[in-house]
């Protein structure tokens, strides 16, 4: 577990280890941000396997977990209904307003949530929260924003990699490491 606590600042783990709730967009952060149609206008996306099985072991250690998108797609949903996320938004265009109220709903404070955000319309949210984080091709002014940029890009594993971080600074990981040996 050192090796991966050694990679945050001491400031990045003391936001993580006060994290209830991650919450995340979904076409830049789950996904790579690419739209693809078929000849048929079927919607295809790729979502990375390694961000799905870590969202089960953050819901098992009382961590809540949602999802707010800007598009609308049946795709999203039901990968969405998959990860059984605590909650799931789409088609917003005011994030923050529906973070923000999920996390009063829940009897959160700002602070105690995570935030995984890549682009303008995530901005009001990542500067609000507790723990913000943009994947590393996010473009500069948004990263120029955020606590810390993940160390891959959005679609390979940036929820991973963020959900590692929390568990660890929470002391959970090596458990959960221990669980699956």
């Amino acid at each position: 577990m050192e090796l991966i606590l050694n990679k945050y600042t001491p400031g990045q783990m003391a936001k993580a280890s006060k994290i209830k709730a991650v919450v995340f967009d979904v076409d830049g952060v789950l996904t790579g941000g690419e739209i693809i149609y078929s000849n048929t206008g079927d919607e295809l996306k790729q979502f990375n396997v390694k961000d799905g099985l870590i969202i089960k072991h953050l819901k098992n250690y009382g961590i809540l977990t949602g999802a707010i998108t800007g598009r609308t797609s049946q795709l999203v949903q039901k990968r969405c209904e998959e990860l059984k996320l605590d909650f799931f938004y789409q088609g917003i265009r005011d994030k923050w307003m529906i973070l923000k109220k999920e996390i009063d709903q829940l009897g959160l404070k700002d602070h105690e949530t995570c935030y995984i955000g890549d682009d303008l319309i995530d901005l009001k949210s990542l500067v609000r929260v507790g723990l913000s984080v943009s994947p590393s091709d996010a473009p500069g002014y948004i990263k120029d924003h955020v606590d810390l940029v993940a160390s891959c890009k959005g679609g390979q594993g940036v929820v991973r990699e963020v959900a590692d971080l929390v568990l660890a600074s929470q002391g959970a990981l090596k458990q959960i490491v221990k669980e699956c040996l």
